[in-house]
């Protein structure tokens, strides 16, 4: 464990090792973190063979980790792992029940200032939901090759 962050990011090419997980706990507030979050979880995809998911697996979790922070007081747990070959799950878990919905989308000429995160994973996600936990919620998303 390093400044709170766990990683357990094994070397195995395209082939990664079972139990070869990306675990980061982040306190409430603590947006600075999501730099070095993407970049923790783009050296573990390329130690997993999955480099060419790092663009949009980078952009949703900021997006999931960015919500969890603005939206809970008590922070969040970022989980990233392989779940298949060519596949990658990515979770992040925090202390609230309340399920997220995505926004519709701004009218036409004006500006959307935020809220809009969801639709990102909506789009770009091969698959993604929620599930209750007995400490609130889990929003996750799963992205293939």
């Amino acid at each position: 464990m390093e400044n709170g962050h766990e990683l357990d990011a094994r070397p195995g090419g395209a082939r990664p090792q079972a139990g070869a997980e990306l675990r980061i706990v982040l306190a409430a507030g603590e947006a600075a973190a999501l730099a070095p979050l993407r970049a923790r979880l783009r050296a573990a995809l390329g130690e997993w063979g999955l480099a060419e998911l790092s663009d949009t697996a980078e952009l949703l979790a900021t997006e999931l980790v960015g919500n969890a922070l603005r939206h809970t007081p008590a922070g969040a747990v970022f989980t990233a792992r392989p779940s298949g070959p060519g596949r990658l799950r990515v979770e992040v878990a925090d202390s609230s029940p309340r399920l997220p919905r995505p926004r519709g989308r701004a009218p036409a000429g004006e500006p959307a200032t935020g809220g809009r995160g969801l639709l990102l994973v909506e789009a770009l996600a091969e698959d993604w939901g929620v599930r209750l936990t007995g400490a609130g919620k889990a929003t996750w998303f799963e992205l293939a090759r």
